[in-house]
């Protein structure tokens, strides 16, 4: 038996495992984009201008993912699926970032309440650390989407955002709403909630400065004003003539505040000051006396027999998946942990105690409840039917077996058909909009829950994959469908088609359950438009005995005018602190549809089932094995220029720039690539053929360009490749690192220079010891410096004396462990005379790293405001005068901040440079400190560089050019 209470489930024998299934046909009156993830898969659907309100979207639910999270397999996946079965539940968490939430809390809603759950996160990322990859700004935004949605599939919830980028820590919730406006993030707050129309809203935060945040206040504050706002039809009327009705949730309530309160008031550690006690009842108005109560705690290290853990312990494996902000996490040993909650208004008409056990206290969760939303006279009769289904969900609970799964096949079969029964009834009702509106949202989420489940029971599977050739057409291939590791093939080892591509895609179905699998139909359904073409050269026919599987083999060509596969949101500049959106109908939504879903139709006790999966490609990565990743659509020929922006000397002779042709074309491409030039400016070659012998093939084009009369402004060049008749100006990078599903940027090909009067010191040889990855080495060949990266072994053993300076990347010390192992090395360079200039570090920079005390805390100061004023303490000192002389306006114009990891109390050997604070903030001098070192020079440099010279900020290669040729500057001591 289950208990749905608190999740436990007696085992009788082994547990079988399964493929991940999914569920539910779309229909054509759906109202937006949706993804809807049971537990975690993704489909978006088609928008559809000015719908009549009849019926809510269609929640439909195609799996990304290839494979199910073990605990989601055999008969604890059906113990779980039968738990939602059981509960009309549902919730939302919103929060500012991704790596926010209370993963335990949803976790525990999620897979031990059974309740319908949903994150909402505000922003993407943006401007966030990185200790993965090199990726920053729009790219890490991909990159932090794509690890979310990782993290998710532990919590078992839907996965949404708003338009809004996070444009860098922020210390106010007054600065974080300038920045983003108030009413643009409201909007889609209120989007979201009325589309998935859950219950109880919570969040993390409080929408006070005990968030640390101003973005964190941000959500706190709307995770309360959406209470009201999503009900009010007068906010966002648009909403409501899409389709979207407006949803009165139940209860809100926020995480109880971990500050600590003292004498003092309450410490803003965003700020670094103490506050008042003030918390704000945003739903009221009303201010709150001292910090909010506990209403509720939530039980998250509750243990699960079936998974052998517990949720919180979950939700800790799911976070471990978003690596580029910490590396990853450990996972905790067991032993109690409640995460506390204040309730901060209620629309719940039922007397509940002042302790509440859960956040549903007081409402009728049942199934039969789904008939309080129609009219009194019209409740008996649906009442009844939702009691008949309710009956099958007890009766599947009831035969549920852990030996034999499909015992509660009969049972859900039932049901699914009296639910589908019942929403037919229901849509050609002539109940009033609203009432039928909310029913049927309720009912829909039931049927694909039906659905899921009766496919578990039957250990039902489908997995499909793009092929080489059909059976018997290739050699040395063995297992089901030709992959030597029983696993699919892709066609060329790429995971993309190009539009006019023939692709061979294999479906794989299986009954590895107890029962035969009786298949009516298996399909591709295209997702993102075009006619593609579909033939089928191999079907399944009859019925699949069990424990066994057949493979149906479907011809597909990419139409030519197929969408790319690409993030639906772009934004122009980095200044701009929201996305405009190329596909409106995905909004809110990770990411845009993949392009190809499997379907396979079956029948059950007279009962139709479906099976869905996006199409995949498969992989081999050392150490990962074979990976499967979805099908992407990219254009033949990608062209890209890295960095895509930075600076020219006004007294260049000539500028070299490098643009990488990617070719995704399935075979040999050739053809050639040219420069669009600024009036008068020339480029060596003009132009240049590029051939490429295979598909994921890169070929770099080296070009020198002349200009003409190079003035203190802007230009730009482009790139554009032309292949087999068509021009190519754009490419795309592909985002993530091994183990997480990789998704294209695009970008175009351009380069954006500024011509910088600039000056370095001749003949320099400049090292570089990358950190967690930056674009700082490329961006110095602009000004003609190209650096030698330093490896693992050159850091224990090269010769070091021979170098100007070494720079040290961003968090080196961090990421690179091996300088901390050799790091006397380096002040033994700096001692005989050599220069190093260090960008800011984490607290990994031990004190004694330095030649003298460089405190790098966890509470080193941050300056977040880019337009900060900068004061320059020593306009005459060596380092700011030879060979550019630095002035207040080469701290002009800089972008998301000012910088990281600004050490406070550091050594008084130290010459401080510079000062510099945010509003409110102490002044900070740790900026850009030197101290002489022996015959060397020492340089700790915090201020953001890593972000300033990628993006072609002037002053910020002036700067670098007076640091790095520091060895020759004819004004210093050595």
């Amino acid at each position: 038996m289950i208990s749905f209470r608190r999740a436990r489930i007696d085992v009788r024998g082994q547990v079988r495992s399964m493929r991940r299934i999914v569920s539910v046909e779309s229909r054509n009156r759906a109202v937006r984009a949706f993804v809807y993830c049971l537990p975690l898969a993704v489909v978006a659907v088609q928008a559809t201008a000015q719908t009549p309100v009849t019926e809510p979207m269609k929640i439909a639910v195609d799996a990304s993912y290839a494979q199910p999270l073990p605990i989601e397999r055999g008969a604890p996946g059906l113990a779980e699926s039968l738990r939602k079965l059981h509960t009309r539940a549902s919730l939302i968490q919103i929060n500012a970032h991704p790596d926010d939430e209370d993963g335990g809390m949803l976790a525990y809603e999620s897979r031990g309440v059974g309740a319908d759950v949903s994150l909402l996160a505000l922003n993407r990322g943006e401007g966030g650390q990185n200790v993965m990859t090199g990726d920053f700004w729009d790219q890490l935004g991909i990159l932090r989407t794509m690890e979310h949605q990782a993290a998710n599939r532990y919590y078992g919830s839907h996965l949404f955002y708003t338009r809004v980028a996070d444009f860098g820590f922020s210390k106010t919730l007054e600065e974080a709403l300038k920045q983003w406006n108030h009413d643009r993030v409201l909007e889609d707050v209120v989007r979201v909630v009325r589309t998935v129309r859950p219950m109880v809203v919570t969040s993390v935060f409080a929408g006070y400065v005990s968030d640390g945040h101003g973005h964190h206040q941000t959500a706190g504050v709307m995770a309360q004003e959406v209470f009201n706002a999503a009900a009010d039809p007068k906010m966002f009327p648009d909403q409501i003539k899409e389709g979207l009705l407006p949803w009165k949730p139940l209860k809100v309530y926020a995480r109880v505040p971990f500050a600590q309160v003292t004498p003092k008031g309450i410490f803003d550690y965003a700020t670094n000051k103490w506050e008042p006690v003030a918390f704000k009842n945003y739903v009221t108005g009303e201010p709150i006396q001292g910090v909010p109560s506990v209403t509720l705690t939530v039980p998250e290290s509750e243990y699960n027999a079936l998974y052998g853990r517990n949720y919180l312990q979950v939700a800790r494996e799911g976070l471990n998946e978003q690596k580029s902000q910490t590396g990853g996490v450990a996972i905790p040993p067991p032993g109690k942990f409640d995460s506390p909650y204040h309730l901060y208004a209620s629309r719940v008409t039922a007397t509940v105690p002042a302790h509440e056990e859960s956040f549903f206290d007081g409402i009728d969760t049942s199934l039969p409840a789904i008939a309080s939303y129609l009219p009194t006279g019209a409740q008996a009769e649906v009442r009844m039917k939702l009691e008949a289904i309710a009956a099958t969900v007890d009766e599947a609970t009831q035969k549920y077996n852990a030996n034999d799964p499909s015992a509660s096949a009969p049972a859900l079969a039932k049901g699914l058909s009296l639910t589908r029964g019942l929403i037919a009834e229901l849509k050609a009702s002539k109940l009033p909009d609203e009432a039928r509106y909310n029913a049927l949202h309720e009912l829909q989420i039931k049927e694909g829950q039906f659905n899921f489940a009766l496919g578990q029971a039957l250990g039902a599977s489908l997995l499909a994959s793009v092929q080489t050739s059909l059976p018997g057409q290739s050699q040395g291939r063995s297992g089901p469908m030709g992959g030597g590791d029983n696993v699919f093939s892709t066609a060329s080892g790429s995971p993309t088609a190009i539009p006019g591509q023939a692709l061979l895609v294999g479906v794989h179905v299986a009954a590895q359950g107890s029962q035969p699998l009786q298949v009516d139909a298996v399909a591709l359904s295209p997702n993102t438009g075009g006619e593609w073409k579909m033939t089928e050269q191999k079907g399944i026919t009859g019925s699949i005995a069990a424990g066994t599987a057949q493979d149906a083999y479907i011809a597909a060509t990419v139409p030519l005018n197929a969408p790319y596969t690409a993030p639906y949101f772009e934004r122009p500049n980095l200044e701009q602190s929201y996305y405009n959106l190329t596909s409106p109908q995905y909004v809110t939504l990770p990411v845009m549809s993949y392009p190809l879903t499997a379907v396979a139709t079956y029948t059950y006790n007279g009962v139709k089932g479906e099976l869905r999966s996006v199409v995949q490609t498969a992989h081999r990565y050392n150490g990962l094995g074979v990976v499967m990743e979805p099908l992407l659509v990219a254009p033949a020929i990608s062209v890209r220029v890295t960095p895509p922006a930075g600076v020219m000397p006004l007294k260049a002779g000539s500028v070299s720039l490098d643009v990488t042709v990617h070719s995704d074309v399935k075979g040999p491409a050739q053809g050639t690539l040219e420069l669009k030039l600024p009036s008068g400016w020339t480029a060596s070659p003009a132009t240049q053929t590029f051939a490429t012998k295979r598909d994921g093939e890169d070929m770099n084009l080296h070009f020198v360009i002349t200009p003409k009369n190079v003035e203190a402004k802007t230009y730009e060049i482009a790139a554009v490749a032309k292949y087999a008749g068509k021009e190519y100006a754009s490419g795309f990078q592909t985002i993530g690192y091994a183990g997480i599903t990789p998704y294209p940027q695009y970008r175009d090909a351009k380069f954006r220079t500024t011509g910088v009067d600039v000056t370095v010191a001749p003949n320099l040889k400049i090292a570089y010891i990358m950190g967690t990855g930056e674009e700082v080495p490329q961006s110095l060949k602009d000004i003609g410096i190209n650096v030698t990266q330093l490896s693992s072994d050159d850091i224990a053993k090269a010769d070091l004396n021979g170098y100007d300076c070494i720079i040290l990347g961003i968090r080196t010390y961090a990421a690179r462990p091996e300088l901390r192992t050799y790091n006397q090395r380096l002040l033994d360079y700096v001692k005989n005379g050599g220069v190093v200039v260090s960008e800011y570090q984490s607290p990994e920079y031990e004190r004694d790293f330095a030649p003298y005390v460089i405190p790098v805390t966890r509470e080193a100061e941050k300056v977040v405001e880019e337009d900060a004023k900068v004061s320059i303490l020593k306009p005459n000192d060596p380092l700011f005068t030879w060979p550019n002389h630095i002035v207040p306006a080469d701290f002009n114009n800089w972008v998301e901040e000012r910088g990281h990891g600004f050490p406070g109390a550091f050594d008084p050997k130290y010459v401080a440079l510079t000062e510099v604070h945010d509003q409110g903030q102490d002044p900070q001098q740790g900026g850009l400190i030197y101290a002489q070192y022996g015959k060397g020079y020492y340089v700790y440099l915090a201020y953001a560089f890593f972000r300033q010279m990628p993006e072609g900020v002037p002053g910020s290669f002036r700067i670098m050019a007076n640091l790095i040729s520091a060895k020759k500057n004819p004004n210093l001591s050595h």
